[in-house]
């Protein structure tokens, strides 16, 4: 199974060409606005434009309002809808209802018991993103641009896919993948020359580095799943 890759926090043309020749499944937009990453739905929906049918468009929000999130999927008609904040299971549910789109729930990860609070969402989201928490006094959430314990989610067995987040970069995520053996990984400040900013040849080693991952991982599972037939 080929490991999708996420590139987020997209802002520039030359970020979203690199993420897309290298051939990354997901781009994501963000729409928080204490963020160095945070886009107009007008100018996200410039950058999607040469990105449609190629790969797959993400919203990320932060708690947002009924009326902010009708403003952005009217105005960028993203493919998923990401939950980056303190959203319920019943919140996003109805939000996965509302857009019929499928929803990724972000939780932050520091113990044991944060990855078990993925259960509750069973059923109302479609895809589980694993971020470190934010340190104390950060004025946004995610793990900004730290890691956490990959090993609490070895082993892992969800009815959800999950995607890690989280202190990646082209040097970290071989290891992280290894490890965690996640769905997907996902990016921002790990492929960047500046807060915001996508450096191109970082974009594309790290895909590069994604791929070359899921050879062996995919090995892991063909072995698994052997093992479970006989």
């Amino acid at each position: 199974m080929s490991i999708g890759v996420k590139i987020c926090g997209l802002t520039d043309a030359c970020g979203l060409t690199a993420a897309l020749d290298s051939g990354a499944d997901l781009l994501g937009f963000v729409f928080f606005p204490p963020s160095p990453r945070n886009v107009t739905v007008a100018r996200a929906g410039e950058l999607a434009a040469p990105a449609r049918g190629k790969a797959r468009i993400v919203a990320l929000t932060v708690d947002a309002d009924d009326r902010t999130l009708d403003a952005i999927m009217a105005g960028l008609e993203p493919d998923l809808l990401q939950l980056h904040g303190g959203e319920s299971p019943a919140r996003a549910a109805e939000l996965r209802t509302r857009y019929g789109r499928p929803v990724i729930k972000a939780l932050g990860v520091r113990t044991a018991q944060d990855v078990a609070a993925a259960a509750n969402y069973a059923g109302a989201v479609d895809l589980i993103l694993f971020d470190a928490k934010p340190p104390k006094g950060a004025t946004r959430p995610g793990g900004l641009g730290r890691a956490f314990d990959w090993t609490l989610l070895a082993g892992l067995d969800l009815t959800v896919p999950f995607v890690l987040s989280g202190g990646l970069d082209p040097e970290t995520v071989g290891e992280a993948v290894r490890i965690a053996r996640p769905y997907a990984v996902d990016v921002s400040s790990g492929v960047e020359s500046a807060p915001g900013v996508k450096d191109p040849e970082a974009v594309r080693r790290f895909i590069a580095e994604v791929r070359k991952a899921s050879v062996g991982h995919a090995a892991v599972e063909a072995v698994a799943e052997k093992e479970r037939i006989v």
